[in-house]
């Protein structure tokens, strides 16, 4: 029924009272569970998966959504949009109280199996992933996250960049700061996700290793690793940029429609 459920809203989008609200019990196993039947309905469709999002890796805003571990869910073709000249631009018809995350992302050379993680990327980009929820208010538990596709909605992805030598200690350095047109609203630094992104990637293995039919992650994908500020409310028209210190990354400039 849940998984019915997904289809629906995400075919005709629009706020509904949380999912563990009306399924009394739900895990988020149960979630995940359901997740994948939106899954196999819109690779029926056509639909193509090309990466992970991991969410809720920001441990400073843990306490402010109430869920206080990662999750996963999947990005495809028709979500996900590589920026030109550092520049997007993302329609937000079909999502429901989208809000915008700057993140750090990676592209996959190997499947992470039986490997040194760090060998297994081929680059790092900077990438802004627009959440959303389905619920009022962002009033949602862990479940609810996990069912909903990990509240994916959209990702742009920057230009990619080799790692440098030293990758381990720049990605926890890093900081990200973001604007609203020329307001600041939010900073963060690279080691707010789970300590640095790279550890965030390393974390993702090791989850969808435990839990029950969960695809490991395969040479080819795309996976970003969570918001390093938190995540911000947007509408159509705004204009919002990111600045990136301490990566030879650029920032992104991202226009909403």
């Amino acid at each position: 029924m849940l998984a019915r459920e997904l289809i629906s809203l995400h075919e005709s989008p629009r706020e509904v009272p949380p999912f563990s609200a009306r399924f009394p019990g739900l895990t988020a196993q149960a979630g995940y569970q359901a997740a994948r039947g939106l899954h196999e309905h819109r690779v029926a469709a056509g639909w193509h998966a090309v990466g992970r999002k991991i969410g809720f890796t920001n441990r400073t805003i843990w306490p402010r959504y109430g869920v206080y571990e990662p999750i996963w869910g999947t990005v495809y073709d028709r979500t996900m949009t590589r920026a030109v000249a550092n520049h997007a631009r993302v329609p937000l018809e079909g999502l429901v109280n989208p809000r915008i995350e700057p993140e750090i992302c990676f592209g996959l050379r190997a499947a992470p199996a039986g490997r040194r993680l760090i060998d297994c990327v081929e680059w790092m980009a900077h990438s802004v992933e627009i959440v959303q929820c389905h619920h009022p208010d962002w009033k949602l538990t862990l479940a609810d996250s996990t069912a909903d596709n990990g509240l994916h909605g959209r990702l742009v992805v920057g230009a990619p960049a080799p790692l440098p030598a030293d990758a381990e200690q720049l990605l926890a350095r890093v900081e990200v700061e973001l604007f609203r047109g020329a307001e600041a609203v939010d900073r963060g630094v690279g080691a707010n996700v789970l300590g640095s992104p790279l550890a965030t990637l390393a974390h993702l293995v090791g989850l969808l290793a435990k839990q029950p039919g969960a695809p490991a992650l395969e040479a080819g994908e795309i996976v970003t690793t969570g918001v390093i500020t938190d995540a911000h409310p947007v509408a159509p028209g705004e204009l919002w940029t990111t600045r990136i210190t301490g990566l030879p990354l650029a920032g992104l400039t991202i226009e909403f429609a």
